[in-house]
């Protein structure tokens, strides 16, 4: 039988973005309240500062570009305590929000510009000359181009705040949506293959999942209560462009009241000096950077104290690496697991049970159901290993100009098929050991690479690191080989590879051996969510074998 989640159901309002934000009865916070803090500006912006901003730019919007309902509007920049207003007026008009990886090239931004449709593009000013090499490719008008931010000192570029209904002559109300049809957002998922599919986000799958985590994380509160005047504070630096980072910041934040604080993006020696200065009590993170505070050095500069919990997400975190962080700063780090397809969050660990559970990502939060498959797409048992299928109203509605693609994610009777391995242990706590189409097959065995990396990142001397499968056609089979990072001042050796090899024999089952061996590297790539770029490292590993006059197979 399919699990339910353990939680009571919840009532979804049947309401737009704006209208759940802005218009709700039972606010229990004052228009006052400060939201956003940017800690490098000295600039906060209080509810009501949003809501002015926001609906100015949304009204800037009908009356300027004539906005009209269902109009896409881009977002290429790095976090910004302006993007919430510049989104949710985006919303206001009836608007879809796509916001872009500020890492993009011309022609990935060119191409998710194209695909969604995008109308106007917002950016910052250090990503103006590629914003406008894409635009112009995709033929966006230059004054459909502006900027947030910094201004641009040469004035050929608005600035988002000058989009506003300046006559006044016609009065825009905010336009009517759909909450279950119309589109909210359309994220691009990176994908393993091919280029990046638009995954069509509803007002309804947005509103839902935010009440969904609210539910999760019960134990933060923006009241002001004894030693903490403003309530929990929240630092934020994933990316507002990700869905991780876009949901449980933003959205949950202002709908909680939430005082947080944006970084443009992550720096170890800024986090650390953010969370001793504004006393931040909870932070999402990602395994790289729960990594870091196990390992860098600067992190015993600061006084952390004030953190009563950290959440992880992206990837698979071990509990070696939750260990190792709690023994060396005293906070408690506790998993969540969701896809750009579920708007993101399915699962996350209760507060109380972050270390009875160490290694699952949690329960499944309000309202969802979920099963896990054999290959052959049958049910199995609990405690059984398949892949992961789930619905519940955070479901997406579909990838865009893609029915082959959506009818392959989604079943008639509504589950998504995550292509997550895992299983689900009698409690209810789920465990998410590999992708599907990255577990390495070692002579019929299944091997899952981050099962391995979290048990190498222990290791003295490694710094990061990533497994993938190589094949040997010696052994006609797959074998695990690990990229190693090494620790700073240590030299690449043979005698290094061995260690490292042996260490982790000591450690796993038999057929879970680097028998494909180790190979350093300088640097792990991953993703902006903090996901291992695996096919990146493939393409590495065919590069050196082609050096090395061999033929190679992944």
């Amino acid at each position: 039988m399919p699990a339910d989640s353990l939680y009571p159901p919840i009532d979804i309002p049947n309401v737009g973005l704006w209208d759940f934000l802005f218009e709700r009865p039972n606010r229990d916070f004052p228009d006052d309240k400060v939201i956003f803090v940017d800690p490098f500006a000295n600039k906060s912006l209080t509810y009501a500062d949003v809501k002015q901003a926001a609906s100015d730019f949304g009204k800037g919007l009908r009356a300027l570009w004539e906005w009209k309902k269902g109009d896409v509007l881009g977002i290429y920049s790095p976090n910004h305590i302006d993007t919430p207003a510049i989104t949710w007026g985006c919303h206001f008009a009836g608007g879809i929000v796509s916001p872009a990886n500020p890492g993009y090239t011309v022609d990935e931004l060119a191409f998710q510009l194209k695909d969604s449709g995008a109308k106007a593009l917002v950016t910052q000013v250090p990503q103006l000359e590629i914003a406008v090499q894409a635009c112009k490719k995709v033929g966006i008008p230059e004054d459909q181009i502006i900027v947030m931010g910094e201004r641009d000192t040469q004035g050929k570029f608005r600035h988002w705040t000058s989009i506003r209904n300046i006559s006044g002559a016609t009065r825009y109300r905010r336009a009517k949506v759909d909450p279950a049809n119309d589109l909210a957002f359309l994220v691009y998922s990176s994908g393993t293959t091919g280029k990046p599919k638009g995954v069509m986000l509803t007002h309804r799958n947005i509103v839902a999942n935010t009440l969904q985590i609210t539910a999760g994380e019960g134990p933060i509160s923006g009241k002001p209560r004894e030693g903490l005047p403003e309530g929990d504070s929240v630092l934020a630096f994933l990316p507002f462009f990700h869905i991780y980072g876009l949901t449980v910041i933003p959205h949950q934040s202002f709908y909680r009241g939430v005082k947080t604080v944006v970084m443009p993006k992550f720096d170890i020696e800024s986090w650390c000096r953010i969370v001793q200065e504004h006393k931040i009590t909870f932070a999402y993170v990602v395994p790289p950077v729960v990594l870091q505070l196990s390992k860098h050095p600067c992190v015993d500069k600061y006084d952390l104290s004030s953190i009563r919990m950290l959440n992880s997400g992206a990837a698979p975190l071990t509990r070696e690496l939750v260990n190792a962080v709690y023994s060396r700063i005293k906070v408690p780090v506790k998993q969540g697991y969701g896809l750009s397809e579920t708007s993101p969050t399915t699962h996350t660990q209760p507060w109380e049970d972050w270390e009875r559970s160490i290694g699952s990502v949690g329960t499944m939060l309000p309202s969802m159901t979920a099963k896990y498959v054999s290959a052959e797409e049958k049910e199995v048992p609990t405690g059984e290993v398949g892949e992961l299928w789930i619905k519940g109203p955070n479901v997406f509605k579909g990838y865009l100009n893609n029915p082959e693609g959506t009818k392959n994610a989604l079943t008639e009777d509504g589950y998504f098929k995550t292509g997550d391995v895992g299983y689900q242990d009698k409690d209810g706590n789920f465990f998410i050991t590999d992708r599907v189409k990255e577990l390495i097959k070692y002579k019929g065995f299944q091997v899952p690479p981050a099962e391995l990396e979290g048990l190498l990142v222990s290791n003295e001397n490694v710094d990061d690191v990533a497994v993938l499968g190589v094949y040997k056609e010696d052994q006609a089979t797959e074998v695990p080989l690990a990229y190693v990072k090494l620790r700073p001042g240590l030299t690449p050796s043979p005698q290094l590879e061995r260690d490292i090899m042996d260490w982790l024999a000591s450690r796993v089952a038999h057929h879970k051996r680097l028998r494909g061996g180790v190979r350093f590297t300088e640097e792990i790539p991953k993703s902006a969510s903090g996901k291992i770029l695996r096919r990146m490292l493939k393409g590495k590993f065919l590069e050196e074998e082609e050096g090395r006059g061999r033929k190679a197979k992944l």
